[in-house]
């Protein structure tokens, strides 16, 4: 009997199966992990029966959709928390709260720099919009939309630390998905409360579940499997046979035993460079060329069990300093009080690397007494007031959008396409850096596109001609 197979238990495959559970369809989720939500989900650590959660990068929810946000509050119900958002940046040894408050910006910065910025910015004006200089990458962007001073002292820095690459050799549409129509002028308008028209980073409150944004996907597939379809964690797909431009069959690990299964449709959120490789027959040999230039940045993460009830007030915090080696800081406590103990608090740092490197391989210990100096140093955390720790590597988090990635990509998808029964969804399968709610929105499009028999433009999804993260967080 043929089945309809969903690759990867993250939001993008969870939506799917949710609505196509709706819609008393029977499917089998082929998960290589042992929780569901991808990197989304939220782990738990335990120690002498105090329970520790945190999500792997803290999470917020909003959505340009309403439809959207109101699934999600109608899935939490009651569990849903208001957060008052507290975000501060660490640059040059100065703590900016973000959004910007333009007396703490003015007294950090002073009367001269912030001249300079705002000359700068003139200047960028000019070159850019008045004489035509063309935007080539993200550098040009920034410089065009903040001017060079501003760009130097706080997001070209910061991006090359996300990214590991030179701002000139990533592509201008990192900046057009993510700060689309922000620039220094709309920032002071919405500092000094000049417009109502405010991007959603900028709001001052998000909501959160109670236990961590890995609920939302722990209670979507509650009711996947009480409808009676099947989820195999600790699984991944070995082989996938085609013939016709129709994917025919899967063969599957399934915990540790050989599975083949018929296919009748076939949604994949796993890594698209994985995919390709495990096609049989293979891709083209161009296809294979260009798969082989989709680059991934990985991530490593420190999780601190602290003995104290709360280190800082923030949700957040930004290092962009390069000698600094993690790149954000974040107290789950402060998202949600059922995160951590009472009486005790965590931190969750980030680490932004590539697979393989000295991070990426670094033992726990030594990696902890670099990063606790630092901390010390910063005044946040005293090593004797740290109860144990854990360090978590991933590969794969975040694609990486270098100046050819658009080119690759275009190719790659073109033969994908091809195939009548296949949907390939979310931030790993299409290469692309969605947010929560478009990668859930790509898995309920896709069920819509099983239940009615007609392909789905993907692309559209997150598409929007303004700032990214603008919405209505009511609903």
């Amino acid at each position: 009997m043929k089945k309809i197979i969903i690759i990867g238990a993250g939001p993008a495959g969870i939506a799917t199966a949710f609505m196509l559970t709706k819609s008393q369809k029977k499917l089998m989720i082929i998960e290589k992990q042992k929780e569901v939500g991808g990197f989304s989900k939220t782990l738990k650590f335990i120690r002498n029966n105090d329970l520790y959660r945190t999500d792997i990068g803290p999470h917020r929810f909003f959505s340009r959709d309403n439809r959207i946000t109101n699934l999600i509050k109608n899935i939490i119900k009651n569990d849903k928390i208001l957060v008052n958002r507290y975000t501060r940046q660490l640059i040059q040894g100065k703590f900016y709260k973000y959004p910007i408050k333009p007396i703490n910006a003015f007294l950090n910065i002073g009367f001269y720099k912030s001249i300079i910025f705002i000359l700068s910015y003139l200047n960028a004006q000019l070159e850019y919009k008045i004489l035509g200089k063309k935007i080539k990458n993200f550098e040009d962007y920034i410089i065009a939309n903040f001017g060079k001073k501003l760009g130097d002292f706080n997001m070209l820095n910061y991006t090359e630390k996300i990214w590991g690459i030179p701002c000139k050799k990533l592509h201008f549409d990192w900046a057009n998905q993510r700060i689309k129509g922000l620039n220094l002028l709309t920032l002071l308008k919405q500092s000094f409360k000049l417009t109502n028209n405010n991007p959603k980073t900028l709001i001052d409150h998000f909501f959160y579940p109670k236990h961590g944004t890995g609920q939302i996907y722990s209670k979507m597939l509650q009711i996947v499997s009480s409808a009676g379809s099947r989820i195999s964690t600790n699984s991944f797909p070995i082989k996938i046979i085609h013939e016709d431009n129709k994917i025919n069959k899967i063969i599957l690990n399934v915990k540790g035993r050989k599975k083949r299964v018929k296919v009748l449709n076939l949604i994949s959120s796993m890594p698209i460079n994985d995919f390709l490789k495990i096609l049989d027959p293979l891709p083209p040999k161009k296809v294979l060329q260009k798969v082989k230039k989709l680059k991934w940045r990985a991530q490593v993460y420190l999780f601190l069990m602290i003995n104290k009830d709360q280190i800082t007030k923030d949700n957040w915090i930004y290092i962009p300093d390069k000698k600094i080696p993690f790149a954000r800081i974040s107290e789950m406590k402060n998202f949600s009080k059922s995160m951590s103990p009472k009486g005790k608090t965590s931190l969750f740092i980030e680490f932004f690397v590539d697979k393989g490197d000295k991070i990426w391989n670094m033992d726990k210990d030594i990696l902890f007494k670099k990063t606790i100096k630092h901390l010390e140093d910063l005044k946040l955390v005293n090593k004797k007031d740290v109860l144990d720790y854990y360090k978590l590597s991933f590969d794969k988090v975040y694609p990486i959008y270098d100046i050819s990635y658009k080119k690759n990509l275009k190719y790659i998808k073109k033969y994908l396409d091809r195939f009548d029964n296949l949907s390939y969804i979310g931030r790993p399968g299409r290469f692309r850096y969605t947010n929560q709610d478009h990668s859930i929105k790509m898995g309920l499009l896709a069920a819509k596109g099983i239940i009615e028999n007609k392909k789905i433009d993907f692309d559209e999804i997150g598409n929007e001609k303004e700032y990214y993260e603008k919405g209505n967080i009511d609903g």
